[in-house]
């Protein structure tokens, strides 16, 4: 709406504006003499006022009706003595020299032109509920006695029993009543590595059952699920956020009230001395003259340049209030999964047993060429690993997969076992001396074994980003504190924390916990940074002061941050809160550049001067409002100067507090 009353105003200005006789004096040009033209400022200025000003003039009225006088109370003041004294002047009523059609043009156009920066700056989505409900399958498989029916997954009564097939993911809550399968469900539980759930084991609905097939008795549907209370509590957070006043709206509330009074002041001195006619003059003036042109850009060009230097370091800003939070933010929550780390497991060590006489790299070659057949996540991490050593695979036979206990294949002839706790109880052999040292630093433990002997154990963990290190430090360089939230394990989450030198940890916490967990740390007085990347973190992020989402992540969480980053590099946390720092500065001295106009400029037009024989001619003071505004374009534009690169922000080579 801003846009296309912006550019109709635009039309209507110009005219309206080389057209006034003031502003020819002003600069310098004589009017052709034309019958009738001087009435042309006149009916465009009405138009301008009338129809492009009455976004003005309805929020001067909501203003007044909530006594919080701010921009639009202003702003339809100016408008509305400009309109009034002009007709007046051209009527004959009021001196020639009170035609402000020009100064009502400009007045308009600017001020349109600030909200409409504004207005695309404060745009959001609303896509982080409807995200939520992709993760249900569009189908689900009910067990009618002896058939499978396909009905949608609305259609499900608790009782009901589904089938999931490999690969499906769940429609409803439930219980495991037959099978048993790895489940990934990262994207509600935040845990990066797929859980075995097995027969009484209860399951999610939007988990996906990643290598068997199940049947899960239905226990919740609709609302009571743990997808819809993720739902309720995302809604209910970005509900129940306050929205700050915003400093330009404070500043023009004080103005209206500066101005207004300045004018009753201005009209009762020039009474009293017997002047109520060059009174009314000083009057009309003062109320004029205190319209905020280069108030009403300050906060929206510093934004508008702002969130686009920040698209350039690779920040999306949805939420312009989340920008300026920042610069006051103490306490960074960081999701661990997909945020600190990599989201995927990578094997991180290889032990050989004393038995043996292969080297590592011959071992993790026969492990990985007997999970080469294997669509596992740990199986395709230590393929990952041998093809990184440039290993050649050599070709495996007879594969098979065994749930809980690992993967079977013969490789150059060979039989090779790779698993974990149950294939070393199958096989009858011992687990290497290693495994408890591993396992208190949370790693998976996947054993080799070849022809019945154990030759070797793979480390398997969820590898933290060299980025992360370089963005805790810089971030504790700048005094603030680092915590960590996590579905995984304690014995993971520390691990982590140690190596990066993070302040708090908080472990094995449910989507239901996360936003508690920022809300205690708010009850602390701590204002809070969360930057998480899947669904589990999407409530928290709402919660929180700033919510951060990696661009990488899910819908779901983009929908509930109001800031996005393009990459999953987390030191552009450091870009934001340089930018938010360098904005929040500019747009203080905006203010006080165009606060300052006013406060110096209404003295002066009301006549405090004119003992000594001053009084501010109305020319004058346009120059000066012209100029402000200019000063104040100029100075929004220095920002486009600001150096955001993490690489300058925080180096990769920097020492680990670890």
């Amino acid at each position: 709406m801003f846009r296309r009353l912006f550019w109709g105003s635009l039309v209507l200005a110009i005219p309206t504006v080389v057209l006034s006789q003031m502003f020819a004096h002003l600069i310098g040009y004589e009017l052709p003499d034309i019958p009738g033209l001087a009435w042309v400022p006149a009916i465009l200025g009405t138009i301008l006022y009338a129809w492009f000003g009455r976004p003005f003039l309805t929020g001067a009225v909501s203003e007044i009706r909530s006594r919080q006088p701010g921009m639009m109370l202003l702003v339809a003041l100016a408008i509305t003595v400009a309109s009034v004294a002009s007709w007046g002047a051209r009527l004959g009523l009021l001196p020639h020299d009170l035609e402000f059609w020009w100064e009502l043009a400009l007045l308009v156009v600017i001020m349109l032109l600030g909200h409409w920066i504004e207005m695309r700056s404060l745009v959001r989505t609303t896509s982080a509920l409807d995200s939520l409900a992709t993760l249900l399958p569009d189908e689900a498989e009910r067990v009618e006695g002896e058939e499978i029916v396909v009905v949608s997954p609305t259609d499900l009564r608790v009782g009901d029993v589904i089938v999931v097939r490999p690969g499906g993911s769940v429609a409803a809550d439930g219980r495991v009543v037959s099978g048993s399968a790895s489940m990934d469900e990262s994207m509600i539980t935040g845990e990066s590595l797929p859980v075995r759930r097995e027969t009484g084991a209860t399951v999610v609905a939007g988990t996906i059952a990643t290598d068997s097939g199940l049947r899960v008795e239905v226990t919740a549907v609709g609302d009571q699920t743990a997808l819809a209370g993720i739902q309720k509590l995302v809604a209910d957070a970005q509900a129940s956020s306050s929205r700050a006043q915003r400093l330009a709206d404070q500043a023009a509330g004080w103005l209206f009230w500066y101005a207004l009074g300045s004018a009753v002041v201005t009209f009762a001195v020039w009474s009293l001395i017997g002047l109520p006619e060059d009174g009314l003059v000083r009057t009309i003036t003062v109320l004029v003259i205190a319209c905020p042109h280069a108030l009403g850009l300050a906060i929206p060009l510093v934004i508008s340049i702002s969130t686009e230097r920040a698209a350039r370091a690779g920040v999306l800003v949805k939420d312009r209030l989340a920008m300026e939070s920042m610069r006051t933010v103490d306490s960074v929550l960081f999701d661990k999964t997909g945020t600190l780390t990599k989201g995927q497991p990578t094997v991180t060590a290889i032990e050989l047993s004393t038995d043996t006489t292969l080297d590592a790299d011959e071992v993790l070659r026969l492990a990985a060429a007997a999970e080469a057949d294997s669509e596992h996540p740990l199986a395709q991490a230590i393929v990952r690993a041998a093809e990184k050593k440039g290993l050649a695979l050599p070709p495996s036979s007879d594969f098979s997969s065994h749930p809980a206990e690992g993967v079977t294949a013969v490789v150059d002839g060979k039989t090779v076992h790779v698993g974990g706790p149950a294939l070393l109880a199958r096989e009858g052999v011992a687990e290497l001396p290693i495994a408890d040292t591993w396992r208190e630093h949370g790693a998976i433990i996947l054993h080799v074994v070849v022809d019945g002997a154990v030759v070797g154990g793979l480390s398997l963990a969820d590898e933290i980003r060299e980025e992360s290190r370089a963005a805790i430090n810089a971030l504790h360089e700048r005094g603030i504190e680092v915590v960590m939230i996590t579905g995984d394990a304690e014995a993971v989450a520390n691990t982590v924390a140690a190596e990066l030198g993070i302040d708090r940890v908080y472990a094995g916490v449910r989507p239901e916990d996360k936003a508690s967990k920022v809300a205690q740390l708010q009850q602390e007085g701590r204002a809070v940074a969360m930057v998480g990347d899947g669904v589990n973190d999407a409530p928290a992020l709402a919660q929180a002061d700033v919510g951060i989402a990696i661009g990488a992540g899910t819908d779901v969480a983009i929908g509930s941050a109001g800031i996005i980053l393009a990459s999953d590099d987390p030191r552009a946390v450091l870009s934001i809160i340089e930018l938010s720092k360098a904005t929040y500065r500019k747009s203080i001295q905006n203010l006080a550049w165009g606060a300052g106009y006013n406060l110096a400029a209404v003295p002066l037009a009301a006549g405090v001067l004119a003992p000594i024989g001053f009084v501010l001619p109305m020319s004058v003071g346009a120059i000066l409002m012209s100029a402000s505004t200019v000063v104040v374009a100029l100075n929004a534009q220095l920002l486009r100067r600001l150096d955001l690169a993490p690489a300058r922000l925080a180096p990769t080579n920097q020492p680990s507090n670890a």
